[in-house]
């Protein structure tokens, strides 16, 4: 299964080196492709340092911050255009352990359209996280699954494999969240379109280097989607019903 693992990265340079060394011992046939979103600091030096060396590593050099959702979204029509089976989500800051990937794509290439590595499954874990955090990501899952009528327990989840043929159910072209809430919204089209959605339990440690990019503003982004949407479905939901009844 031919696959690329996108790692989208805005001042990683504490980190990219030793994701990059990490991703080569367990997936060593995987393509890579940093998305850089005008890094300032050493991020872009480290990864064309690397590439002169690691030919299935490349670079896109952003001149501006578009966002998360923006450059997985830029990624995930490459891939498809260039002919990959799978997309591989990953964040840059070392806390999705890339020795949980092997399985996650064994699992997609028996034909699982989207595979999750969920924190909040059985044998899924979070390290380093304050409580308040680890209630506010859980708070914010279960809002989600009640608002979108998702069983899904990790809907926020970064760490993700999407077979290529997927993402044209899922639709790339008119996607909302350009932040954080990618992830919800590349979840509720899968379920809407009837794809399946596989979670495997991941082991998630909060980063140690480098500082974080999740803002009040990239939060209240992602809740107000949320709420829109949920908030459709419901009022398409009470005129559908509405139509049947008075239906001759």
């Amino acid at each position: 299964m031919r696959t690329l693992i996108v790692v989208p990265t805005h001042n990683e340079a504490a980190n990219i080196v030793e994701l990059l060394d990490r991703l080569a011992d367990h997936v060593p046939d995987a393509d890579v492709v940093v998305v850089d979103d005008a890094s300032s600091d050493a991020t872009r030096a480290l990864v064309h340092e690397r590439m002169e060396r690691d030919d299935r590593l490349r670079i896109v050099e952003r001149p501006e911050k578009r966002g998360l959702g923006d450059a997985y979204r830029q990624a995930f029509m490459a891939a498809r255009d260039d002919g990959y089976d799978a997309v591989v989500q990953i964040d840059a800051d070392l806390s999705h352990d890339p020795s949980s990937l092997p399985i996650m794509l064994a699992v997609a290439e028996q034909g699982i359209p989207v595979v999750i590595g969920s924190r909040y499954i059985p044998g899924g874990t979070v390290t380093g996280w304050p409580r308040r955090r680890t209630w506010l990501s859980r708070w914010a899952n279960r809002y989600v699954a009640v608002m979108l009528g998702l069983a899904i327990n990790d809907a926020t989840a970064g760490y993700r494999v999407y077979r290529v043929e997927a993402l044209d159910s899922i639709g790339l072209d008119d996607l909302q969240a350009s932040g954080y809430g990618f992830q919800v919204e590349m979840t509720y089209r899968a379920v809407r379109t009837g794809l399946a959605v596989v979670e495997i339990p991941i082991s998630f440690r909060d980063r140690v280097a480098g500082e974080s990019k999740m803002n009040g503003r990239v939060m209240l982004e992602a809740f107000r989607l949320v709420t829109v949407w949920g908030v459709h479905d419901l009022v398409t939901l009470h005129r559908r019903r509405r139509a049947y009844r008075t239906a001759p």
